[in-house]
């Protein structure tokens, strides 16, 4: 695999653990001002966002995070071929 390749599929990885973090936040108390809290809720609120517009939540569940997840993955796996065949 190219450098590239490779440089985009970490981030792909990198966007996912975030929002995996993201979620696992959502389940602790935690400091919203702690600048790492900070960080990851600033990276993942415009994308996960979006899916909040289209999936509401189910009582007290938000299931956005899982279909921004899935759509993700989806979206690195074309990236990814389109860049290696490109490649």
């Amino acid at each position: 695999m190219s450098l590239i390749v490779e440089i985009v599929d970490v981030a792909f990885i990198v966007y996912t653990w975030l929002i995996i973090g993201r979620i696992i936040l959502s389940w602790v108390r935690h400091n919203p001002y702690n600048p790492v809290v900070r960080f990851i809720y600033d990276l993942t609120d415009p994308y996960l966002n979006i899916f909040r517009r289209v999936i509401p939540p189910l009582g007290m569940i938000d299931l956005s995070p899982i279909a921004a997840i899935l759509v993700l993955q989806l979206a690195r796996v074309l990236v990814l071929s389109l860049l290696v065949a490109l490649v």
